[in-house]
């Protein structure tokens, strides 16, 4: 007989008690080889890079604004013959329509400038002679953040630690051995150029720095830019420490210290940098609150601070304990067929790691392409903000893995670039509200940016505030809502229905519009330009259902909710292709050019859309046999592709394919430190695999709270705790044989929810505070 679960108020709790983790370390038996092997550290605003040598070592530093270029109104002029072109597209001319935007949409300059390294600290021992150490570990703990390396060298046991406080605002480095007279060494500051630093005490070293921005073909302008500074600071216990140069050279110690902190005069308010800003004397300050006090006590308020947020969540997956094998031992047998399912759990937690460490106070911006960590003067694809994927996947896990603060740096910039996304609107696309298109820097480039055919993507701006109405669902915080995702999204709703005009059938569409990156085969050409590509139909059903939401919620803009309604009543459906029997992709059936692309932004309503769903059974199959094509003909070849993947296949409640799919995102497209690579090394791959385990243990997307909707067969057995539901709900659970045993579900806010196990549900009332307890679940 079929048993029934029991919903049990079992507690009435006023505050969430957070786990400690499961063994929750990356460590190596050597040092890093490269800078792919090395151990990330940040606080949002700075990061480093730990190499981990012993006779030689290397931290590479960031600061999250030190960027090349500058402010500049690159938008085309081409409000007057916008017209023409959605005339020559609208009636299938598209190669005519190309040709007329190339000479009026195109931008001026085309390219934006490289995120950049803030530069290296070098640390020089001594020759290593015919002995290497006779032990070493070098490892990286994600509860505490703390990076670490141990080894014994000619008898000493030397020890370092390096973490980057975010309370304190700056990078702490400790130095230790087991003996006294023990420490003898040169630590230097070098960057590649631009930059130099000398002594500024006998125990400081003063940087200083300017970008120099050399002609470039279709950047920005060259020139003297934005100005950047940092200030080192070091103590010794026994022996001597002095400064000269560029280093510090520090002679028979038991013990050194240091401090490091940089600025640059970027304000991310103007989104440009501000002269009336010091870099320098901004350092000066943060170092000057660190006086008087000791190491212990500045490293228990990073530990305290860090392992809050990390200790939010808590993931056991399966009964395997690999923890004594090195990481990159791990890696290379799942990449030779093995099952680690502790490594899985270890990958989810890296994932929000990451995010806490590239995207939170004391930082301004949100998580790059590279998250905040960047060797580069001219880095891969400049390590931008990129806005037709990329950035949106960056904050997939923020409000599900239970750290809804990281979201924050995000939905500010989005909340500026509401102001040079007005003057796009206007000067390009001829409509009011804002706009942006498929990329973006701190200096809030709007424009199309690398080409026409390739960059013209308006719907940009109507995803990304998207995060802003998904912050309020998981928070429910009316005035974050009212003040600064509203006020965005209706914006964004505003160039919407400025910018849509009507097709031959009738319909609302987009003109000029493409699929991210993505060409299709026209009369024996490739193209991307299009109208009305599906991912712009998705993208603004989102829109406007929100936005009516949001408008109720508030109880405003009437008039404005009725113009939407009326807009989504035009908008063309979504169709299903009858070449390949796929949800079509652009709104002429065209023959694909390349099957197995990366992108599948065909696939937004399934995620991270909500339009396709169980609900929706014809568009559902659909989007089965969409990614089935898109997979046998080779897609999911890059990180963040197969990190998509592994959403899309939760989303379709298919546990077996996400789970072969996390598999392979681990054996195909992780590097030794866990960094996701493209290749090369792209962050969002980490952050949509995070996301896409959440999803596939977690869904709240449809009304209601499925608890381990896409469960494997392999992960027979796991406990999760501090995952997020929409409304404002925590869910603690834990599963045997694959079937869940028990799961808590706590109200932030109280409430109504329909929590979903398999085919039963059940509809809670819960007050503010209460924790429920689901038992006998069988």
């Amino acid at each position: 007989m079929k048993r029934t679960a029991l919903f049990l108020l079992v507690a009435t709790l006023h505050t969430w008690t957070y786990a400690h983790q499961p063994a929750s370390v990356l460590w190596y038996n050597q040092p890093a080889a490269d800078w792919n092997e090395a151990l990330p550290v940040g606080n949002g605003r700075l990061g480093a890079m730990v190499f981990g040598g012993y006779a030689n070592e290397t931290i590479q530093l960031n600061e999250e604004s030190l960027w090349a270029g500058c402010k500049t109104d690159a938008n085309a002029d081409a409000a007057a013959h916008l017209p023409k072109i959605q005339q020559l597209l609208l009636s299938g001319d598209i190669g005519q329509a190309l040709e007329l935007s190339e000479k009026h949409l195109k931008s001026h300059p085309m390219r934006i400038r490289s995120y950049q390294s803030f530069g290296e600290l070098k640390i020089d021992f001594f020759d290593e002679g015919v002995q290497g150490p006779t032990t070493y570990r070098r490892e990286l703990n994600l509860e505490t953040g703390v990076a670490s390396v141990a080894y014994e060298w000619y008898d000493t046991r030397y020890t370092r630690e390096l973490f980057v406080s975010a309370p304190d605002n700056v990078v702490v480095l400790r130095m230790a051995a087991s003996g006294p007279d023990k420490l003898t060494f040169r630590l230097s500051y070098v960057r590649e150029q631009d930059a130099t630093a000398f002594p500024a005490s006998e125990s400081e070293l003063e940087i200083k720095g300017q970008i120099v921005d050399l002609p470039m073909y279709e950047s920005s302008e060259g020139g003297l830019h934005m100005k950047f500074a940092g200030r080192i600071r070091g103590l010794n216990k026994g022996g001597r420490l002095t400064t000269v140069n560029n280093a510090f050279f520090v002679e028979n110690a038991d013990e050194a210290l240091f401090f490091f902190t940089a600025a640059t005069d970027y304000n991310p308010e103007k989104l440009d940098f501000d002269r009336s800003i010091d870099p320098a004397a901004t350092c000066k300050n943060i170092l000057a609150k660190l006086d008087g006090r000791d190491y212990a006590d500045i490293k228990d308020r990073h530990v305290r601070e860090h392992s809050e947020l990390m200790n939010r969540v808590s993931f056991a997956l399966g009964t395997d304990d690999l923890s004594n094998v090195p990481t990159n031992e791990r890696l290379k047998r799942l990449q030779d067929g093995a099952t680690d399912l502790p490594l899985v759990a270890l990958y989810f937690q890296y994932g929000r790691y990451l995010l806490v460490n590239s995207s939170r106070a004391p930082g301004a911006l949100p998580a790059n392409l590279q998250g905040i960590w960047c060797k580069d003067m001219q880095a891969p694809w400049s390590s931008d903000f990129h806005t037709n994927i990329n950035i949106q996947m960056n904050y997939w896990p923020a409000e599900v893995c239970h750290l809804p603060e990281t979201v924050l740096p995000f939905s500010h910039l989005i909340e500026r670039l509401r102001t040079p996304g007005r003057i796009t609107a206007k000067k390009t696309y001829n409509s009011r509200g804002w706009a942006m298109n498929h990329l973006t820097d701190p200096f809030g480039r709007t424009a199309i940016c690398d080409g026409v055919g390739w960059g013209t993507f308006p719907m940009a701006s109507s995803w990304l505030v998207l995060h802003q109405w998904e912050h309020y669902l998981f928070t429910g915080d009316e005035g974050y809502l009212r003040s600064e995702a509203y006020p965005c999204m209706k914006e964004a709703a505003e160039f919407i229905l400025g910018f849509l005009v009507k097709d031959k059938n009738g319909y609302l569409v987009t003109a000029p519009s493409n699929s991210p990156e993505n060409p299709y085969l026209l009369n024996g050409q490739q193209l991307h330009f299009t109208y009305a590509a599906t991912i712009d139909v998705q993208i603004i059903t989102e829109l406007l259902h929100a936005c009516i939401r949001a408008g109720k919620i508030l109880k405003q803009d009437n008039a404005f909710r009725k113009q939407l309604e009326s807009a989504l009543k035009q908008l063309p459906p979504v169709r299903i292709s009858k070449r390949y029997n796929t949800i079509q992709e652009w709104i002429e059936d065209y023959e694909e050019v390349e099957p197995g692309h990366r992108h599948m932004s065909h696939l937004f309503g399934l995620h991270p859309g909500t339009t396709i769903t169980p609900a929706t059974p014809i568009l559902f199959e659909g989007a089965k046999r969409t990614l089935a094509r898109r997979l046998s003909s080779g897609g999911a070849h890059t990180g963040w592709s197969r990190a998509w993947v592994i959403n899309f296949y939760a989303r379709l409640l298919d546990g077996e394919n996400a789970g072969e799919h996390v598999q392979a995102l681990l054996a195909k497209s992780t590097l030794n430190n866990l960094f996701d690579t493209h290749p090369p090394f792209q962050i969002d791959g980490n952050f949509g695999g995070a996301a896409g385990i959440a999803e596939m243990l977690l869904q709240s997307h449809s009304g209601e709270i499925h608890l381990l909707p896409a469960l494997p067969s392999g992960w027979h057995t796991g406990k999760i705790t501090g995952l997020c539901a929409r409304g404002g709900w925590i869910v603690d659970m834990q599963w045997e044989n694959g079937a869940l045993t028990s799961a808590h579900i706590f109200s932030k806010k109280g409430g109504k929810c329909k929590i979903r196990y398999k085919e039963q549900t059940k509809t809670l009332s819960i007050k503010p505070g209460e924790k429920y307890a689901i038992v006998d679940l069988k």
